[in-house]
C-alpha cells in the first residue's frame, strides 16, 4: 500500500517445497522423477538464479538451499543451515526456524563490517541474497493454519521482515538499489497439507519494491473470480496476478523502451522453443501426414517480429507490447499442440490394448473356469496359418511405420502390444461361437437384466471415486442383499449382522476427509471397543475349547497389552505435543516395537478360519490406532465385523445354491495348497464376489476419508513413531495405514474363497476384467486442462485403478502368508494344518 506491489502467483502440482523453489530460483518447472530421490537431490542438472549471480548468500534449510549450491560453477555461492533434526514437527517452538535465520542474517552483516574482503563483495553487482523462513510451513503441518502458533509465527516472521529491510537499507545507506520479493513456494490447505492442486496450495503470495518495481497503483474496480480482494480489504490497491514462464511487465518501474525490449526478448525466447518442437515433430513424421500448427505460420511469425521491432523503433512501445504478447500467446498454444501432437494417435491404440486385454481375460474365465455349453468338436484346433501370417504382417508393419518416423521406444509398446493380444482373443474363435449361441439362447430379458446391473455396479464404483457418498448408496443396497436372495428366511441372525454392519460401514463415506478434525477421544473410543470385543472373544473360545487357556490364550492377552499400550501412547504423545515437549523416546520406542509386532503374532495363532483372522485384526488394529486422529481409528473394526459377516452370509449362499459344505465356518482351517479337486466352475454368483471384493476394496480406500490426492494423508497420524522430517519413513507409515483395511478385506476374501471353493486365479481374472473397465472409462477422464486440482485428481483416478492389480497381487501374497502361515515357539517344528 506503500511502497511495492503485489499479486498473487499461480504454482503448479506438485506442490511442494523443491519443485515450487526449482520453479522460483531457476525458472522451470521440474520433472516429477525428484520425488524419487526425496525432493532433495537433482536428477537433472539445471541453472538457476543463484548460480548466475555474482555472489549469492542463503540461510534456512538445508534440505533447500543445499540443491541450489551443488554443481554451482564457480565458489560464489555460500550457504548457512541449520540441522535437519530442527525441523522436528513436536518441537516445544519451531519459531526458531524462523528467528534463527533473522539472528544469522543480522550477525552476517555486523560482522561484515570488520571484514574488509566480505564487506566488499557485499557491495558488488548482482548480490542475491536467499532468506529460507520454514518456521510458519512447519507450524501449519504440526499445528494447522487456523492454529494460535501459526498465527504467532505470522507475526515473528512480519516483525523479522521489517527488521531486515531496515538493517539493509541502514547497511547500504538507503542507496535505493536493493529489491525486495516475498513469496512462497507453495499454499497450505486448512488441515495443515499441501502436495495436491487445491487452489489453497496452488495460489502463494508474491510481494515485491524496491530497486525496479512500480510504486502501488490505486484503482477503482478490479475483476477477479475470487474474493481475496475483498477479505483483504485491499479493493482499490492494484492486483497484478503472475504465471511462470511470462515476464510481468505492470511489476517493473521502468523505461517504455526498456519494457518494450524486455518482452520482446521473453517472446524470442518462448518463439524458439515453439521451433524447437515443431522442427522435433516435423522431423520424425513423414510429410503427407504432418498437420503444422495453422494459427503460427512462418509468415506469420516474421510478420509479427518485424512490426514489433518497427513498433519500438517508433516508440509505438504499447503497441509492440501487445504484439509481443500475442506472439507469446500463440507460441505457448504452439507448445502444448506439438507436445499433444499424438495424443489421438496413442490414445486409440490404448483403448485397442484396454479393449483385447479384457477380452482376452474374458474369454480365459469362459474357457477354463465356467460351465460354458461346448460347441462342435472338442479337440483343440490349431490356429490358422492365415491368422498367424495376417499379424506377424500387422506387427510388422507397425514396427516399419514407427521405425521410418524414429518415434521413441514407448511408442512400440503402445503400438505393438495390442498385436499379439487381439492374436491370442482371435484364437479363441470356438469360446466366441459358443459364448455366442449361449447368448442367443437366453432370453432377451435376462440378457439386458444382467447387462444394466453390470453396468451400473461399474458406474457406482467409477462415481465413488469422484462422489464418495455413491459407496454409501452401494452399502445401502448392499445391506438389501438378503431379502433379494431370500437369505432372511434361511439365516436371519446371519442376515441381521450383514444388514446392521452394511448400514453401520455406510456412515463413513459421509464423513469429512482424515485430517481435518483431529479428535483422539474417538482414537480412544475404538481401542476399547476392540478390547470389549477380544474379551468377548476370549470368553466365548474358553467355553468352546478346552485347550484354549494352556496354548492359546496368552498370545491374547499380549494381543490385548499391545491395544492397551497403542492406546496409551497416541494418548500420552498428543499431550505430550499439545505441552510442546515432543515425542518420548519410550513412547517412540513401543511404537516401532508394536509395529514390528504386528507381522508376527497372527501367525503364532492356530490356522483355524475365526480364530486366524481375529489375530490379524488385533495386531493391525494396535498398529492403527498408533496411526490414527480420529473417526478413522473405528473404520477397520467395523470393516472387519462386515467382514465376518460377508463369510457366514457366502456359505449360506453358497448351501442355498445346492453345493454341499462339509464344514462350518467356525471349524475350517486355512491351508497353504488348495486340493485343486475341490475347486468348481465359476457361476453368475462368482461375478457378484468379484463385484463385492473391488467394492470392499475401494472402500477400504475412500471409507477412511481419504481423497483421490496427496494432500488428503495427514502428517501428524505417524507422531507417534517420530516427528523430524524424514519423507520416505513418513511416507511407508502413511501407505501402511492405507493399506491395512485393504490387507483386512483381503484376508476376509481368502476366507470367502476357502469356504466356497472358488478358484482364485479366475477370481482374479474377473478382478481384472472389472478393473480394466473402470480404467479405460478414468483413461477418457484424464484431463490436462483447466484448474490443477481437476487435473491432478483425474490423473491420480487413473492410477490408482490402473495399480489395482498389482496391488491385489501383493495384498493377495500378503493375505495368503498371514492366512497360512504357522510359527510355533519353544523348539516345536512348524507344520501347515490341512
Amino acid at each position: 500500500m506503500h511502497e511495492g506491489s503485489w499479486g498473487i502467483s499461480h504454482t503448479r502440482v506438485p506442490t511442494e517445497s523443491r519443485p515450487g523453489h526449482v520453479a522460483l530460483i531457476a525458472g522451470f518447472y521440474e520433472d516429477v522423477s525428484a520425488v524419487a530421490k526425496g525432493w532433495k537431490e537433482n536428477p537433472v542438472e539445471f541453472d538457476s538464479l543463484l548460480n548466475e549471480s555474482k555472489y549469492t548468500w542463503g540461510w534456512g534449510s538445508p534440505d533447500i538451499l543445499s540443491m541450489f549450491a551443488k554443481d554451482v560453477s564457480g565458489d560464489h555461492v555460500f550457504i548457512h543451515t541449520y540441522d535437519a533434526d530442527d525441523e522436528d514437527f513436536g518441537a516445544h517452538d519451531v519459531t526458531k526456524l524462523d528467528t534463527w535465520v533473522f539472528d544469522n542474517v543480522k550477525e552476517f552483516f555486523r560482522a561484515a563490517r570488520n571484514n574488509q574482503s566480505l564487506f566488499s563483495k557485499l557491495n558488488e553487482e548482482k548480490i542475491v541474497f536467499f532468506l529460507h523462513l520454514l518456521g510458519i510451513d512447519t507450524n501449519g503441518h504440526a499445528h494447522r493454519p487456523s492454529s494460535r502458533e501459526y498465527k504467532d509465527n505470522i507475526k515473528i516472521v512480519d516483525a523479522g521482515i521489517k527488521e531486515i529491510v531496515s538493517m539493509f537499507k541502514h547497511f547500504y545507506g538507503n542507496d535505493g538499489k536493493t529489491a525486495f520479493v516475498f513469496t512462497a513456494d507453495h499454499g497450505m490447505t486448512d488441515w495443515g497439507v499441501h502436495g495436491a492442486g487445491h487452489p489453497s496450495e496452488t495460489l502463494t503470495p508474491f510481494v515485491t519494491w524496491g530497486a525496479g518495481i512500480k510504486y502501488p497503483q490505486n484503482v477503482s474496480t478490479q475483476q477477479f473470480e475470487d474474493a481475496f480482494l475483498k477479505e483483504w480489504k485491499l479493493e482499490n490497491w492494484k492486483r497484478q496476478d503472475i504465471n511462470q514462464g511470462i515476464l510481468p511487465l505492470d511489476y517493473l518501474n521502468n523505461t517504455d523502451l526498456f519494457k518494450a525490449e524486455s518482452i520482446f526478448t521473453n517472446a524470442i525466447q518462448i518463439l524458439e522453443q515453439f521451433k524447437v518442437k515443431m522442427t522435433q515433430k516435423k522431423e520424425v513424421t513423414l510429410s503427407f501426414l504432418f498437420t503444422p500448427f495453422k494459427l503460427l505460420s512462418e509468415s506469420k511469425q516474421h510478420n509479427i517480429l518485424r512490426k514489433a521491432r518497427s513498433y519500438i523503433k517508433q516508440r509505438k512501445y504499447d503497441e509492440a507490447i501487445s504484439l509481443c504478447k500475442e506472439l507469446i500467446h500463440l507460441a505457448l498454444k504452439g507448445l502444448s499442440y506439438y507436445h499433444t501432437y499424438d495424443r489421438f494417435f496413442l490414445g486409440i491404440t490404448v483403448v485397442l490394448g484396454f479393449v483385447g486385454w479384457t477380452s482376452y481375460a474374458s474369454l480365459l474365465i469362459l474357457k477354463f473356469h465356467s460351465n460354458l455349453p461346448r460347441g462342435g468338436s472338442k479337440e483343440v484346433k490349431k490356429p490358422s496359418r492365415l491368422l498367424q501370417y495376417s499379424f506377424v504382417a500387422i506387427g510388422v508393419l507397425v514396427a516399419f511405420f514407427l521405425l521410418i518416423q524414429a518415434y521413441p521406444w514407448t511408442y512400440y509398446i503402445y503400438c505393438l502390444l495390442p498385436v499379439p493380444i487381439w492374436y491370442a482373443v482371435l484364437r479363441e474363435f470356438q469360446v466366441i461361437q459358443d459364448l455366442v449361441a449361449s447368448l442367443l439362447s437366453c432370453p432377451p430379458s435376462h440378457f439386458v437384466g444382467y447387462l444394466l446391473v453390470s453396468t451400473l455396479g461399474i458406474e457406482v464404483l467409477v462415481l465413488s471415486f469422484f462422489y464418495r457418498y455413491m459407496l454409501t448408496a452401494g452399502l445401502i443396497a448392499f445391506a438389501g442383499w438378503p431379502f433379494i436372495t431370500q437369505l432372511w428366511t434361511r439365516a436371519k441372525r446371519t442376515s441381521l449382522n450383514w444388514i446392521f454392519f452394511s448400514l453401520l460401514l455406510a456412515v463413513f463415506p459421509l464423513m469429512p476427509v482424515v485430517g481435518r478434525k483431529p479428535d483422539i477421544s474417538l482414537v480412544m473410543t475404538a481401542g476399547l471397543l476392540v478390547l470389549l470385543l477380544s474379551l468377548f472373544v476370549v470368553a466365548s473360545l474358553t467355553k468352546r475349547k478346552d485347550s484354549f487357556v494352556n496354548e492359546e490364550l496368552p498370545l491374547h492377552l499380549l494381543q490385548m497389552l499391545s491395544m492397551v499400550l497403542s492406546m496409551y501412547v497416541v494418548y500420552s504423545t498428543d499431550n505430550s505435543l499439545l505441552k510442546k515437549q515432543g515425542l518420548p523416546l519410550i513412547n517412540q520406542i513401543i511404537s516401532w516395537i508394536i509395529l514390528a509386532s504386528s507381522f508376527v503374532l497372527p501367525l503364532l495363532s492356530p490356522p483355524i478360519l475365526f480364530e486366524r483372522l481375529f489375530s490379524i485384526l488385533l495386531s493391525l488394529m494396535s498398529t492403527y490406532i498408533l496411526l490414527s486422529r480420529g473417526y478413522e481409528a473405528l473404520f477397520p473394526l467395523v470393516l472387519s465385523c462386515l467382514m465376518f459377516a460377508w463369510i457366514h452370509m457366502e456359505q449360506e449362499t453358497l448351501q442355498q445354491s445346492g453345493v454341499s459344505c462339509k464344514q462350518k465356518v467356525n471349524s475350517i482351517q486355512f491351508i497353504y495348497n488348495t486340493d485343486l479337486t475341490q475347486l468348481r466352475q465359476l457361476c453368475l454368483d462368482d461375478i457378484r464376489r468379484a463385484f463385492f471384493l473391488v467394492f470392499f476394496l475401494v472402500t477400504a480406500f475412500f471409507g477412511t476419508g481419504n481423497i483421490a490426492s496427496v494432500n488428503s494423508f495427514d502428517v501428524t497420524s505417524v507422531y507417534c513413531f517420530l516427528t523430524v522430517f524424514s519423507p520416505f519413513i513418513m511416507g511407508a507409515l502413511m501407505m501402511w495405514k492405507i493399506l491395512i483395511p485393504f490387507v483386512l478385506v483381503m484376508c476376509a476374501f481368502e476366507a470367502v474363497q476357502l469356504t466356497t471353493q472358488l478358484s482364485s486365479k479366475g477370481l482374479f481374472l474377473m478382478v481384472l476384467v472389472i478393473s480394466d473397465i473402470m480404467a479405460l472409462h478414468f483413461f477418457f477422464l484424464v484431463r490436462d486442462y483447466g484448474s490443477w486440482l481437476d487435473i491432478g485428481t483425474s490423473i491420480s483416478h487413473y492410477v490408482i485403478v490402473m495399480s489395482m492389480t498389482m496391488v491385489l497381487v501383493f495384498l493377495n501374497g500378503l493375505a495368503q502368508l498371514l492366512t497360512t502361515k504357522k510359527l510355533t515357539l519353544c523348539g516345536k517344528p512348524k507344520s501347515h494344518l490341512i
